[in-house]
């Protein structure tokens, strides 16, 4: 080691320089920086930079000691310089930056250590250098040796004091270097980035909040951080952030639609408990801002809030609440992207969920009939699937909205044309309300396709419908549907279902007692109707009859029932029939069989049933009902009430006799195609 090596530094100040002894490195760094103080007092700039090359050049070499020493030398060097460092600033700051990638920890230690000297004198002017020592301080913030970490954090903590107290420097390069990083998974990594932004935010002089669409979904990952530490900043920076929107009150549209995204995808998604509840916190939020602006994303809103409402602490019953009293009349909402987010989650697996999906569509029923109307077919199947609901509160909200919907008490804007209706049917349900037209239609619907459902809730909807919108509404509705049916088999069997609640339901007792009596021209009407549905069923028609007394004309019928292919389904109707005449809600019936003016015709209609059955247990029970009959003179004149008389049975007679002739020729084709059939297999 000669000095022309390292001139203008000695052999044997560099020596000392790179000693292992910590007192040694300390008196030549002292040395150091006298003779850097000499050289620039006697303005010899050629011999300072000559010196600042070879402490470079020490901080590359193979030994540690003597890289360590180059490093001291260094921080020695930008002592001296002091005010003069910024004509220095790239010699002084970039040969320890290399030295951040040393295997040696101790290296890296001793880098932290000059380097902050080395800022700490700059000031404003190590600035030109931001980049590198901003990613550099990233790198160390993970560093393996507490040391180095430890080190850094004091280097970081400087920079931070520099940047904050320089005017001039570039908020948007610093965002920028945050963004590139923000989506980093390492705990340490994460904390440094947040600590920055929680630097910048405690700035009021600073704006960085339209940089936050930009960082806003990495710091929500953060949120799910497996470190506590890094959680806790996380949310205390995003905080802030609030608190400078709140400031802002203005902004982009386009940055909020961005951000609203964001916010939606993690209120919605599998993170934690404190990711969610923090995304809704700022959802609401922003809906206090913003109000009826923000009813455009309703149905992003409702994808986040939905699903959270059975969790207390998420607090989206506040957000779902101030929704909905958002919601007006002239609200400018996509109605079919938030139908599609309800119809969603209308099943959801939480009952609050569930409950709040049908109050929304109550809510947009109320707000506007005419754009809901437009989507009941995709609504009214959902609604009446809830009927099976095991949570009675999801139950009697569903009837309710039901009800309510089909009431029709505003149907201003709501037309039938869709259903492809012929005017003879629109005129048979004129009155009506076109919401319970459309719901019959879509019941009948369901009906048709889901047998199980038919067979197993079909009497207890139809039952409950009858108690919320009145039986006369629900038969009116239905018969006038089923007579336009081309499925004469669903007909059939939606006729003996409706057949049985009619005779047996205690929620019918006011419709069977209008049937009986025909008081008004409306009973007229609706018998009339549901004697030419009810024709598809002969042996329902025949109740029918005799529950309304019409006793002259159900002896016609029976008279005609010789037609009627008596299969086991026949038999079986016939089998309640007799068991309903026997029970208490037709014991009137029994009772006119002491009536002179209805023994007669009454005593033939159960004839001709009993000569139908063969000889079972009904048969039996007939048989003996028959035999009680009292002998009664005959009044040659039949009174009938002048709207009874109104009832004109002979057209009617004729659409019972062709719905025969019909069958008749359905049941002849099926046989043809049997016995077609047989023979090929022959």
């Amino acid at each position: 080691m000669v000095d022309a090596q390292y001139s203008p530094l000695s052999a044997t100040l560099v020596r000392t320089l790179t000693d292992k002894l910590y007192e040694k490195r300390k008196a030549a760094a002292l040395d150091i920086e006298k003779q850097v103080k000499d050289l620039l007092q006697a303005n010899h700039l050629s011999q300072l930079e000559k010196l600042l090359a070879v402490l470079k050049g020490l901080t590359t070499a193979h030994n540690a000691h003597v890289r360590k020493g180059g490093l001291i030398g260094l921080a020695a060097a930008a002592i001296a310089l002091g005010k003069n460092t910024a004509d220095y600033t790239s010699q002084l700051i970039e040969p320890v930056l290399t030295c951040f990638s040393d295997p040696d920890p101790r290296v890296r230690y001793y880098a932290c250590e000059s380097l902050y000297n080395i800022v700490k004198i700059c000031r404003s002017s190590a600035l030109s250098h931001f980049d590198e020592l901003f990613d550099t301080l990233w790198r160390l913030s993970a560093d393996t040796d507490l040391n180095v970490r430890s080190g850094a954090e004091l280097l970081d903590r400087l920079l931070k004091d520099i940047v904050l107290a320089t005017s001039s420097f570039e908020i948007s390069t610093l965002m920028s270097l945050v963004r590139d990083r923000i989506y980093s998974q390492n705990s340490a990594n994460r904390r440094f980035v947040v600590s920055w932004l929680s630097a910048l935010l405690t700035a009021p002089e600073l704006s960085i909040s339209t940089y936050l669409p930009e960082v806003l979904d990495g710091l929500f990952q953060m949120l799910g951080d497996s470190q506590p530490g890094v959680r806790d900043a996380t949310e205390t920076v995003l905080g802030q952030f609030l608190e400078r929107i709140h400031e802002q009150k203005d902004g982009d549209e386009a940055e909020l639609n961005d951000m609203i995204n964001v916010l939606i995808v993690h209120a919605c998604g599998e993170g934690n408990t404190l990711t969610r509840m923090t995304a809704l916190i700022w959802l609401n939020h922003f809906l206090k801002m913003h109000t009826v602006g923000l009813l455009q994303y309703l149905s992003s809103f409702l994808t986040a809030v939905l699903p959270c409402l059975n969790d207390s602490q998420l607090k989206a019953k506040e957000i779902n609440t101030h929704l909905m009293e958002l919601l007006s009349e002239n609200a400018d909402i996509e109605y079919d992207a938030v139908i599609k987010v309800l119809l969603k989650h209308i099943k959801y697996e939480f009952r609050d969920t569930r409950m709040a999906v049908l109050n929304w569509i109550s809510r947009m029923h109320i707000t506007a009939p005419a754009k809901l109307f437009s989507y009941m077919d995709r609504v009214f199947p959902l609604l009446l699937s809830l009927l099976s609901d095991t949570c009675d509160d999801v139950l009697l909200l569903d009837l309710q909205l039901l009800s309510d919907i089909c009431e029709g008490k505003n149907t201003s804007g709501v037309e039938l044309q869709g259903l492809n209706l012929d005017e003879d049917t629109l005129k048979q349900l004129s009155g009506i309300s076109p919401y319970l037209v459309k719901f019959t239609s879509s019941l009948l619907a369901m009906f048709r396709s889901d047998t199980a459902l038919l067979n197993d809730r079909g009497v207890l909807i139809v039952r409950q419908l009858c108690v919320l919108l009145g039986p006369g509404s629900i038969y009116r509705c239905l018969s006038v549907l089923l007579l336009k049916d081309n499925d004469t088999e669903f007909v059939s069997q939606m006729v003996a279902l409706l057949n049985g609640i009619l005779l047996t339901s205690s929620e019918l007792f006011e419709l069977r007692k209008q049937l009986r009596t025909l008081e008004s021209e409306a009973c007229i009407n609706l018998f009339e109707s549901l004697y030419r549905t009810w024709a598809f069923q002969p042996i329902a028609l025949l109740g029918l009859c005799v529950l309304s007394q019409n006793y002259e004309h159900a002896s016609v019928l029976a008279r005609h029932l010789w037609k009627v292919d008596i299969t086991v389904d026949v038999l079986i109707e016939i089998d309640r029939l007799v068991q309903l005449i026997e029970s208490p809600i037709l014991s009137y019936v029994r009772l006119d069989l002491l009536d002179a003016k209805h023994q007669q015709p009454l005593t033939a209609v159960l004839s001709a049933l009993l000569m139908i059955l063969p000889q079972t247990d009904a048969f039996n029970t007939l048989h003996k009902r028959i035999q009680c009959i009292p002998p009664v003179v005959l009044h040659e004149e039949k009174k009938q009430n002048q709207l009874n008389a109104k009832v004109d049975f002979k057209p009617l007679l004729q659409h019972f006799l062709r719905i025969l002739e019909q069958q008749q020729e359905v049941l002849g084709k099926k046989h043809r195609q049997m016995l077609s059939s047989t023979e090929q297999w022959k």
